[in-house]
């Protein structure tokens, strides 16, 4: 059954990019773009190394608000439209918690590898691994 509402979690990376050019090419449904400003004083953040400051945050702020206006942009570049979401979280906690809040019934999201334990991190990386073990919806990670 098609989705008739898919959410695209961004986070800057080039397979983030593909999972909405994915998204775009592929679901003729609402599409909800979202990225998650990890919070200066969480341990995935710089902040868990340097001290938060205000300067830093608002950084983050403008990166995600130019990340979600650049995703509008490749949306109306294939005559399509998106909604944007920026939000300050835990990203897995926070994509599933949207997904839910907002009645999505598919997740794309990129898939990121790397020097992690456990063949699961390493084949998806820990947000998509965290989504794809919780989600009560179809994800489709793309790699």
């Amino acid at each position: 059954m098609a989705p008739s509402h898919v959410l695209v979690a961004l986070d800057g990376s080039p397979l983030a990019d593909d999972a909405l050019a994915h998204a775009l090419e592929t679901f003729d449904c609402r599409v909800t773009v979202l990225n998650v400003v990890t919070p200066l004083d969480a341990s995935m953040s710089e902040g868990g190394v340097l001290e938060p400051g205000e300067d830093r945050r608002e950084a983050a702020r403008e990166r995600a608000k130019r990340l979600v206006d650049r995703a509008r942009d490749r949306a109306a570049e294939v005559d399509r439209s998106v909604e944007t979401v920026v939000e300050t979280g835990d990203p897995a906690e926070t994509i599933l918690a949207t997904a839910d809040d907002r009645g999505v019934d598919q997740i794309v999201m990129g898939g990121h590898g790397g020097d992690r334990s456990g063949i699961g991190r390493r084949l998806l990386g820990t947000v998509a691994t965290t989504v794809v073990g919780e989600a009560p919806v179809t994800v489709t990670v793309v790699r």
